[in-house]
């Protein structure tokens, strides 16, 4: 079931998050990625700034996702299921709860140019490459847009 999460949500989501962010951060051969290094206080200022959604299973969250709306954009973030439970469409049906959130709106998410999973499903989900950001030699973001 998703639905939106509440605050006494956010530690297990932050939970979820250190674990699911685990495949990233492997991409990197690092664990300095900032889904890792995010705080409880630092989700919560999300909470309270957007939508934070949840994905249940017999009472435990498996996925999550986060967005906010600045100036008729909705930026999308932390799409994450619990690696256990992934390649069920999870990641897709949050994807499609969180724009429902957000009717008629310009979505814009951003992920790795080594996450060729995270591409394969946004464009798979219509989500069309507008921008390329160099972070360093090893990061290069990629933005998309629906």
């Amino acid at each position: 079931m998703i639905e939106k999460a509440e605050f006494q949500d956010l530690p297990e989501i932050l939970r979820l998050q250190y674990l699911a962010y685990q495949t990233e951060a492997a991409l990197f051969g690092t664990q300095d990625i900032p889904p890792l290094k995010q705080t409880l206080a630092e989700v919560e200022t999300e909470f309270r700034q957007g939508v934070i959604l949840k994905l249940t299973e017999n009472g435990s969250i498996i996925g999550s996702v986060r967005a906010r709306e600045q100036n008729g954009t909705v930026c999308i973030g932390k799409l994450m299921v619990h690696p256990a439970h992934r390649c069920k469409g999870y990641g897709s049906m949050l994807l499609a709860a969180i724009e429902a959130c957000f009717p008629g709106k310009r979505y814009e998410l951003f992920t790795s140019t080594r996450s060729a999973d995270n591409l394969r499903l946004y464009r798979k989900l219509g989500y069309h490459e507008f921008d390329r950001r160099a972070v360093d030699a090893e990061l290069i973001f990629v933005y998309l847009e629906k």
